[in-house]
C-alpha cells in the first residue's frame, strides 16, 4: 500500500489486479478443459456443466492458496528467517 495526497493509504496496482489475474487463470484452465470434455463427448450440455464446475474449482483453490502464503511483514523480509537471535540488535545473551 502506498500513501496518497490525501493522507489515506491507496493499494499499489499489483493489489488491484490480483483478483483478475485469479479469474483470468481460473477462465483459462475452464475452457481447456471445457475444449477436452467438447472433443471427447460432443455434448455441449456436460461441456457447459464442466466449464462453470472447473471455472468454481479452480477459483475457490487459487484464493485459498493465496491466503495461506501472504506473509507477515514483521517475520518476514530481514533475513533473520523468524530467529530472534539472528536479527541485528536482536538479544543475544539469553543464551
Amino acid at each position: 500500500m502506498t500513501n496518497s495526497p490525501d493522507g489515506g493509504y491507496r493499494p499499489s496496482r499489483r493489489d488491484v489486479l490480483r483478483p483478475i489475474e485469479y479469474v483470468g487463470g481460473a477462465a483459462i484452465a475452464a475452457v481447456f478443459t471445457a475444449f477436452i470434455v467438447l472433443f471427447g463427448t460432443r455434448d455441449w450440455t456436460i461441456t457447459l456443466i464442466t466449464l462453470g464446475g472447473v471455472f468454481i474449482i479452480v477459483l475457490m483453490v487459487l484464493a485459498l492458496l493465496s491466503m495461506t502464503v501472504k506473509p507477515n511483514a514483521g517475520e518476514h523480509g530481514d533475513g533473520s528467517g523468524g530467529d530472534p537471535e539472528r536479527r541485528q540488535g536482536g538479544d543475544r545473551s539469553g543464551h
